[in-house]
């Protein structure tokens, strides 16, 4: 009996034993529904390999995939307030605050700003990160495109802002909303000192950040899909009374209506942006100046032959 106890029936259990799967090695797109294995969904960007949509990515992964070979140095932002207006509604937002940083493996807020080079040229990249609450722009993300903007001119370098937000921080009241002439001024340092200022549109872009810096690129793109407005589409169909369009307020429709210079995959993103950042840096031009003629010359050569 204790052969049988001992030794037979441990390895019967093993056997019929139900085991374990680990929770991530699997995501569902959120648009088709399809199971993608996490390995084959991150060598494809996050990108669903059915249907092409683009899923949210964290800033560390963004700016890994932006910067050349994957090599950044993040930069530390200013320290900033935790709650200024000692808000609460079901929850203090010093807890909230609290949460999400704890979820967010102790990231600040929702901003990262790093510098590397893109093409092997020097770039600033100030990119969001939705799952920290929404990626809601208060006063550290404020200050964070501050950094990132005065980082850029002091390195001569382009900078580049991928936003990813649901708007303003309520929580923070007017002064969330401050932010948005704030991180315009910080887009004007940029544009005074003569360097480029490209915009990356992802999913979604929303609120006081599409109403402010996201919107004043001097290159804007947009990934595939993403949704990018002001209001939300029900807001607007509730308050006009009409029936919007397929497609409204997506990436597409707004390359079609001219809000938007390109739609990009992201697979081909950070080539798109060496080619622009190379471009935009070129000081002198690749081909001979040809001068023009003389007005005497031009007159001589438009005259009809006796």
């Amino acid at each position: 009996m204790s052969w049988l106890t001992n030794f037979v029936l441990p390895k019967i259990r093993a056997v019929v034993a139900k085991k374990e799967v680990p929770d991530n090695l699997w995501d569902k797109c959120p648009h088709c529904g399809q199971m993608l294995f996490h390995r084959e969904l991150e060598a494809n960007l996050y990108v669903c390999h059915a249907c092409g949509h683009h899923l949210r990515l964290s800033p560390q992964r963004r700016l890994a995939m932006l910067f050349d070979d994957g090599a950044f140095t993040r930069i530390e932002l200013p320290k900033t307030p935790a709650d200024p207006l000692k808000f609460r509604d079901r929850k203090r937002y010093a807890e909230r605050l609290k949460e999400a940083q704890a979820k967010n493996g102790g990231n600040g807020d929702a901003i990262w700003v790093a510098h590397g080079q893109i093409g092997g040229i020097a770039a600033v990249v100030a990119a969001f990160d939705f799952g920290f609450m929404g990626g809601s722009m208060g006063i550290a993300v404020g200050e964070g495109l501050l950094a990132a903007a005065r980082l850029a001119v002091l390195q001569e370098a382009p900078l580049i802002v991928v936003p990813a937000s649901g708007g303003a921080r309520m929580q923070e009241g007017i002064l969330s909303l401050i932010q948005m002439p704030r991180t315009v001024l910080a887009v004007e340092e940029v544009k005074a000192a003569g360097l480029p200022y490209i915009v990356i549109l992802t999913d979604p872009t929303t609120g006081g950040v599409s109403a402010s810096f996201a919107m004043l690129g001097d290159i804007t793109i947009a990934e595939p899909g993403a949704v990018i407005g002001f209001a939300g589409a029900r807001v607007i169909e509730e308050t006009i009374r009409e029936k919007l369009p397929d497609g409204f307020q997506r990436a597409e429709y707004l390359l079609e209506h001219g809000m938007v210079d390109l739609v990009v995959r992201r697979a081909e993103l950070r080539q798109t942006l060496a080619r622009l950042i190379a471009f935009l840096r070129q000081k002198t031009p690749p081909a001979e100046i040809v001068p023009l003629p003389g007005r005497g010359e031009a007159d001589a050569a438009a005259a009809p032959a006796d």
